[in-house]
């Protein structure tokens, strides 16, 4: 979702190096561009990387693809939020927060107006002729933006295992003109790997291609690092929590239907929620009035406990303040309680179970922080809660395209 990033360069912007994937051996090593007759097919592996990053106090997770003949590497923020994967481009490139050594150097033709992808493209811009290249622009939340062309280039997929590398010639985002005129830092990555629901998606081209079922999920270690597969993953059957999304017309996002937030067993009052879940945002955000409600539980529960509102640490909105310094993120559980998101389904109620160190971050001043922001801050988010990063730590988060479903499990994802 572009969105206010992390406090970074956006609510948008989710690479270091690919460690597995599970390839057959009747798949060739080059497979063709997507054509508007190829016939997708339930390809019997997954592509998998190794995820670096952490919630905080970096604020993204990040994985590694390379691109390009020879290919070049470039480390992509993860976004689920994003329909779009774009990557830093010297064609020349303005205002670009990366040395002109590690942009992505265009050499293909730029895709043309009447592409099918250009049409569908989040923040494709409006196009006067067919013939036109396929320009894009994408606003964020701090105000900053990324404008661009479309091209095609080729994405490899190595695999340590057999040594078979997988290429395909897939579209992204030339960005080569960056701005954020916000008070955030831009992240340190060469760019974004859009994980959204739109068809320029890199995972949603590959489905298109035939390589792979549309299907992806992550596993984000609390203390740093994880995993983010592509494809038909033993996992996609694994979780027992699954929700169905809302059709992709009525919201772009992996959004659920009608849920709640309990805090402690109470509920916080208002119902017929909407989440949506975007690894594009390090924190969690409610909207106002699910904020303030879950907030006043927090602080009525804090009641007689040794604990004090710390309003000088501003690492976060809201930080508390303990007699020593806490050391652990798991000695949160001494002074807080559980949150649950509770989603109805068709047929029953699944339930999102979030303990104290879900929930909150330590300070580098030893401070516990709340990791759930007050979405009203933010104009473009309306009424919508979003489940960031924070939430989905150490669980499988799996995102079922083809059955329209997202379901989760918990998990040592080190």
């Amino acid at each position: 979702m572009e969105k206010e990033r992390r406090g970074r360069f956006a609510l948008m912007m989710v690479l270091s190096l690919v460690v597995a994937m599970m390839i057959t051996a009747s798949c060739s090593q080059s497979l063709a561009h997507n054509k508007s007759t190829a016939k997708p097919t339930a390809a019997p592996f997954s592509v998998a990387f190794q995820m670096t990053g952490n919630v905080y106090p970096l604020g993204y997770y990040s994985v590694n693809l390379k691109i390009g003949n020879p290919p070049k590497s470039f480390d992509f923020d993860i976004d689920t939020g994003s329909g779009l994967t774009w990557v830093q481009c010297d064609a020349p490139c303005q205002a670009c927060t990366l040395p002109r050594a590690r942009l992505y150097k265009p050499k293909n033709k730029p895709l043309r107006c009447s592409d099918t992808l250009c049409r569908n493209t989040p923040g494709a811009l409006p196009c006067h002729h067919p013939n036109e290249q396929c320009d894009y622009q994408l606003a964020y939340a701090d105000q900053g933006s990324s404008l661009g062309v479309l091209l095609n280039d080729h994405f490899f997929f190595p695999t340590t295992s057999t040594g078979v590398s997988l290429t395909q010639l897939l579209a992204f985002g030339c960005g080569y003109d960056q701005h954020n005129p916000g008070p955030h830092l831009p992240p340190p990555t060469a760019g974004v790997l859009g994980l959204g629901r739109a068809e320029a998606t890199i995972v949603s081209q590959l489905h298109a291609n035939g390589v792979l079922p549309n299907v992806f999920g992550h596993c984000m270690s609390r203390t740093g690092g994880g995993l983010l597969f592509f494809g038909d993953h033993p996992l996609r059957s694994s979780p027992n929590t699954w929700i169905p999304l809302l059709p992709v017309s009525s919201n772009p996002h992996y959004s659920s239907g009608s849920a709640q937030v309990v805090f402690g067993g109470k509920l916080t009052g208002a119902k017929g929620l909407q989440f949506i879940f975007d690894s594009g945002s390090s924190y969690t955000y409610f909207n106002a009035q699910v904020y303030q409600s879950t907030l006043n539980l927090i602080r009525n529960n804090l009641n007689g406990k040794p604990l004090k509102n710390a309003p000088e640490d501003k690492t976060l909105e809201v930080c508390w303040k303990a007699a020593k310094p806490i050391k652990s993120i798991s000695e949160v559980r001494n002074y807080f309680q559980s949150i649950a998101i509770q989603f109805a389904t068709p047929t029953n109620v699944q339930q999102l179970l979030l303990m104290p160190e879900d929930y909150l971050i330590v300070s580098k001043n030893g401070n516990p922080c709340l990791g759930i922001l007050n979405g009203s801050q933010h104009q473009e988010l309306g009424n919508l809660n979003v489940i960031g990063d924070i939430f989905m730590q150490d669980k499988w988060v799996i995102y079922d395209n083809e059955k329209q479903r997202i379901g989760w499990f918990p998990a040592n994802c080190k």
